[in-house]
């Protein structure tokens, strides 16, 4: 797993999309592999902190999803291995290989497995947005 330097806020470039309660500047861009997933803690505009996990795409684009794994019920998402299903970006599962598109989280192949009790099956997705070089996590 990648570890993640903060970006202190004075340092970023943030337009007024990212500007506000809800968005993290989570790291800078070039700190993102390709095609390898990174986990960060970031906060909502209410208070409460939560863990994605970040995958920048061949193309540049960053997408986040939730770190936690409906299957396992283990923190493990950006372990996963990012592939395509259909020209779809799709990261599976370290643990029980279910596949999930990166842009919604929505579950492609639950590989015969249920979630685990009190969890959906599909992954939450988080807007991201490039600023100043900077990857920016939106969380209501």
């Amino acid at each position: 797993m990648t570890a993640l330097t903060p970006i202190p806020t004075e340092t970023s470039t943030v337009t007024t999309l990212v500007d506000g309660p809800g968005w993290t500047a989570v790291c800078r861009l070039d700190a993102l592999a390709p095609e390898r997933g990174a986990a960060a803690l970031v906060t909502g505009s209410d208070g409460e902190e939560l863990q994605v996990a970040l995958f920048r795409l061949l193309d540049g684009t960053v997408c986040a999803v939730q770190q936690l794994d409906p299957y396992s019920g283990a923190h493990v998402m950006s372990r996963g291995i990012v592939g395509t299903r259909g020209g779809t970006p799709t990261v599976a599962s370290p643990v029980y290989k279910q596949v999930f598109e990166l842009h919604t989280g929505r579950c492609l192949d639950a590989a015969g497995k249920e979630p685990r009790g009190g969890l959906a099956g599909d992954l939450a997705s988080y807007p991201v947005v490039v600023s100043g070089g900077v990857v920016h996590v939106g969380i209501g």
